[in-house]
């Protein structure tokens, strides 16, 4: 892809520059912009075709930030460098290119669904709408899950917090500090899409998945109604039997979802819609990307499902 360029834009938080990858939508008129978000332990150097090749297909402005890089620094994994940069991308690109004000959508998947849940509730009035793949919602709850998963997740989460959250209030603190959870709360008004493969957090087809269902159903639940939320007890029945409880009956047929990554369980609450997937810690890109073509600002949001000719997936990173 020739078009997408290597840039370094400014980031106010500490006058550094950082690098990106983007590209321009051509023409004079306003286009949409997409962010796209890296894994959590790459940089801005991993593999965004999946994401960018829709841009240029649909003539949207494209970037794709480093926040810091992998997450196991002080500096990254959630600090307010890491929101400052994402924030500051937006910046650049509104700078750089006629941008559609109506639509600028946020993606990312595992450590960028971390991030993208970060930004709807730091950011909030930055986005038409978000979309979260498998993301990490508690970092706390995540560096434990990982010591029991004997994924070293968890000595990440040790450097970047400065020490065990589970042992040390400092680092618990950093913990709390660079969670989701702390803040979804002020993301009420994103329209806000958190999907994850049903399977994540288990060995499902000969791959470890890293992060456990819970930490989406429990984002999820901090923006949904009262009467709207999962109960504790069916979260943990979700996430340690890989299963759907029989009572919530069988959800809407979404095609754009496909056969092999058919969609188990969904609910949708205020502005915010969750989705459980056959599959386990995967992207899937074509939902995702077609959901927030479908979402402009100061209209209502568009739930309808996709189409079969929308599908399109790919194994997330670590």
């Amino acid at each position: 892809m020739e078009r997408i360029k290597t840039i370094s834009y400014f980031c106010s938080t500490d006058k550094s520059m950082q690098k990106a990858k983007c590209f321009v939508a051509e023409g004079s008129e306003v286009r949409p912009l997409l962010v796209a978000l890296h894994t959590w332990s790459y940089t801005f150097e991993q593999d965004c075709t999946a994401y960018a090749q829709f841009c240029l297909e649909n003539n949207w402005n494209f970037i794709f930030p480093d926040f810091r890089g992998p997450n196991w620094t002080p500096d990254a994994c959630g600090s307010d460098k890491v929101v400052e940069d994402i924030a500051d991308a937006v910046a650049y690109m509104k700078q750089a290119a006629p941008v559609d004000e109506k639509r600028v959508y946020l993606i990312g998947g595992s450590g960028g669904g971390h991030c993208s849940l970060l930004l709807a509730a730091r950011h909030p009035e930055l986005w038409t709408a978000v979309s979260a793949w498998c993301a990490i919602s508690d970092i706390a709850a995540w560096h434990d899950q990982s010591v029991r998963l004997e994924r070293t997740y968890y000595e990440h989460i040790r450097s970047a917090c400065g020490g065990n959250p589970a042992e040390n209030e400092a680092a618990k603190a950093e913990a709390v500090k660079r969670s989701p959870l702390t803040y979804l709360g002020n993301a009420s008004r994103v329209v806000l899409d958190i999907s994850t493969g049903i399977h994540d957090g288990h060995t499902f087809a000969g791959r470890s998945g890293s992060v456990p269902v819970s930490q989406t159903l429990n984002a999820y639940n901090v923006l949904a109604k009262e009467e709207d939320k999962i109960s504790a007890e069916d979260i943990v029945f979700i996430t340690e039997n890989q299963q759907i409880p029989e009572k919530f009956g069988k959800p809407e047929v979404d095609p754009s979802f496909g056969e092999k990554n058919a969609v188990l369980f969904r609910r949708q609450s205020n502005l915010t819609r969750v989705t459980l997937f056959e599959g386990g810690h995967d992207c899937l890109t074509g939902p995702g990307l077609n959901w927030l073509a479908r979402q402009v600002r100061d209209q209502a949001p568009d739930w309808s499902v996709g189409k079969v000719s929308e599908s399109g997936a790919f194994e997330l990173g670590k």
